[in-house]
């Protein structure tokens, strides 16, 4: 069996929408889906938006082999040998368009369009979810992270708690593009580039007949990358001063230690003793080190109880997004080919939030020429000139209408970029560096307001007057 073919790495009814298509004559007609999320994650003022280079690796990767036809063949639905031969011809032939990796996104607003035929646009819909769901909310959880320390080095620890291999580095990968500096997993390290940093275990120290003589051989072994953990027996009374006579050691051989590491205890006390006792034996360098089940809450309450630490080990909140472990992103139908053209489709559901918006759609960020900062996200219909043309809009609340405002000066930045055209990659994937860049460059559009970590300002997410009225008439003909 192959791991690394994800072309079934999709759900079954998928792959009976498909049989169905094709038994009946429609799997060529065109079909448009959207990506989006209903509701902002950990109740924050905004998401970040990542997954996009493992969906493009995907959907450049499809393809049904022998294997995954064999698979099929068994299932008790008896798909017809035919349609198995379609299966096996089957690439992606049509066009994606998404936002950038590290954009700052909003509830109810398409983050990925994919046009495609049905046949195709069915297939990639699990794999497309499960990959942006987790990214999107890692790097959302890593970003409220960084807003509490936004001066001190972030360690993403997470691996041996994350749910299984993919996410362990895929989530590294989120937490980096959301401004964590490094990651303890190598794998990840050696894949995207990003900086692996590590200590030692309790078990290094467990292994040795003293805590002195523990860390003097570490120390040996790896002079110039010197931490050292101290909470093995004594945080206090032994560890932080066997951790001084090393530190003495290594300067006697014109070397620094790094710092030292608490994984245990109170860790506003703890690293408020042992950064006197660093500071009085005059190694005021030493840098402090925390881990022990962090997570932005647990930071902001240390940072204000005075805690003396530099760097801080974040792990199973993280890579688990302990508060709140899935993101509820959807890929909705809201056009389908008829005769020859799109015609707009809705889901009506007796839950409000649940009726999605219908009609090839396009999103932009308006942004306030005279303030320089984002007034709203914007959703037209495709084809809408008025946003171009630069003409005054009207941005109003699509569920209280009678709530808006008019601006008039501002430029309508684009957000949802082609990736895809006719099954060729037409963008140029940007580097993981260059995705950081982007992120944190985006906080400058936005007003405080919008990114404190609770009780954010709602960000407004406006449909233009055609997108509106669309939906309301559709609303209108389906009721019963």
């Amino acid at each position: 069996m192959s791991y690394t073919n994800l072309t079934l790495h999709t759900d079954k009814y998928q792959i009976n929408m498909m049989y169905a298509h094709w038994l009946q004559g429609s799997l060529n007609e065109k079909a448009v889906f959207e990506v989006y999320f209903r509701k902002l994650p950990f109740g924050n003022g905004f998401a970040v938006f990542a997954g996009l280079e493992r969906i493009v690796s995907y959907i450049r990767s499809l393809q049904f082999g022998d294997e995954e036809i064999t698979y099929l063949r068994a299932q008790e639905e008896s798909y017809k040998e035919e349609f198995l031969e379609e299966l096996r011809n089957i690439r992606f032939t049509g066009n994606l368009y998404a936002v950038e990796e590290g954009t700052l996104v909003f509830a109810n607003e398409p983050l990925l369009c994919v046009e495609a035929r049905i046949f195709e646009a069915q297939l990639v819909e699990t794999a497309i979810l499960n990959m942006m769901n987790y990214q999107t909310l890692i790097a959302t959880k890593a970003a409220r992270i960084k807003q509490v320390a936004p001066d001190d080095v972030l360690l993403e620890f997470g691996t041996r708690r994350a749910q299984e291999a993919d996410a362990a580095i895929w989530g590294a990968r989120a937490s980096y593009i959301a401004g964590f500096h490094a990651t303890s997993n190598m794998r990840a390290g050696m894949l995207f580039g990003i900086p692996a940093k590590g200590t030692h275990a309790h078990s290094w120290v467990q292994g040795h007949d003293s805590e002195e003589e523990a860390f003097r051989l570490y120390a040996e072994s790896l002079p110039d990358q010197v931490t050292l953990l101290v909470d093995t027996y004594n945080t206090l009374k032994s560890g932080v001063p066997n951790a001084i006579k090393i530190a003495g050691l290594l300067e006697q051989q014109g070397k620094r230690m790094n710092a030292i590491r608490l994984d245990s205890g109170d860790l506003a006390y703890l690293s408020q003793m042992a950064r006197k006792m660093l500071d009085e034996a005059g190694y005021s360098y030493v840098q402090i080190v925390a881990s022990n089940d962090l997570d932005e809450g647990i930071i902001s309450n240390l940072k204000s109880q005075g805690a003396k630490i530099d760097v801080w080990g974040v792990g199973t909140k993280l890579i688990t997004a302990a508060d709140q472990p899935s993101l509820g992103g959807v890929y909705k139908l809201v056009a389908r080919e008829k005769n020859g053209s799109y015609e707009p489709v809705i889901k009506i559901s007796a839950n409000p939030e649940k009726v999605s918006t219908p009609g090839f759609k396009e999103l932009y960020r308006i942004i306030n020429t005279e303030t320089g900062k984002a007034e709203a996200d914007y959703i037209t219909l495709k084809g809408e000139q008025h946003v171009n043309n630069r003409e005054r809009i009207k941005l109003f609340d699509p569920v209280h209408p009678y709530i808006h405002k008019f601006i008039a000066q501002y430029e309508a930045i684009p957000l949802l970029k082609q990736i895809f055209s006719d099954g060729e990659l037409v963008y140029e994937l940007p580097s993981l560096e260059q995705i950081r860049r982007y992120h944190l460059e985006q906080f400058e559009l936005f007003w405080p307001q919008y990114l404190r970590k609770l009780n954010a300002e709602a960000y407004r997410v406006n449909l233009s007057e055609a997108a509106w009225e669309l939906k309301r008439e559709l609303i209108q003909r389906h009721q019963f």
